[in-house]
């Protein structure tokens, strides 16, 4: 059967081999690509939608509960015939990192250490970094580590082939 109409369907492609799937040619891993980057759409949107279901339908009572329990954030269970539903929600919190800073200041002031408060995290962006003279990227150095994250591949029709 000649390309595309043997091309793997995306429920087969969870069982072949990468070696396999890498010795297929460009043009169907191209459109495996794109068959894979459309069920991924649909799938993201098919889980809002289905996410938005399940708070329209248990929202109010996740709150009751919550309410009940004498609390505006976190996990309450509730029942629901024969299952249990854990309806969390999350707090995000939100600091101010001047008035912190004034804060710190006003506790080390007063003689007491601020760290037994305030967790303070000291970092260098990389376009700062590199925009340091060479001298002073040497003393940092030390200090900085860098890894890489996974490898991105994206498969891009030539111009000259549209």
């Amino acid at each position: 059967m000649p390309f595309p109409a043997n091309s793997p369907s995306v429920d087969e492609l969870i069982n072949l081999p990468a070696g396999e799937l890498a010795e297929l040619p460009v043009e169907m891993l191209a459109r495996l690509q794109g068959d894979l980057d459309h069920a991924a759409r649909q799938l993201k949107a098919a889980n809002a939608r289905f996410n938005a279901a399940l708070e329209v339908r248990y929202a109010n009572r996740a709150a009751e509960a919550r309410r009940a329990c004498g609390k505006d954030t976190g996990t309450v269970r509730l029942v629901d015939g024969e299952f249990t539903v854990v309806a969390d929600l999350p707090k995000r919190v939100e600091w101010d990192q001047e008035r912190l800073a004034q804060i710190a200041a006003c506790i080390a002031a007063s003689g007491e250490d601020p760290a037994e408060f305030i967790d303070t995290t000291l970092k260098v962006a990389e376009r700062k970094y590199a925009a340091l003279p060479e001298a002073w990227r040497k003393g940092f150095e030390p200090a900085r580590t860098v890894q890489t994250g996974a490898l991105k591949v994206a498969l891009e029709p030539n111009e000259a082939a549209q």
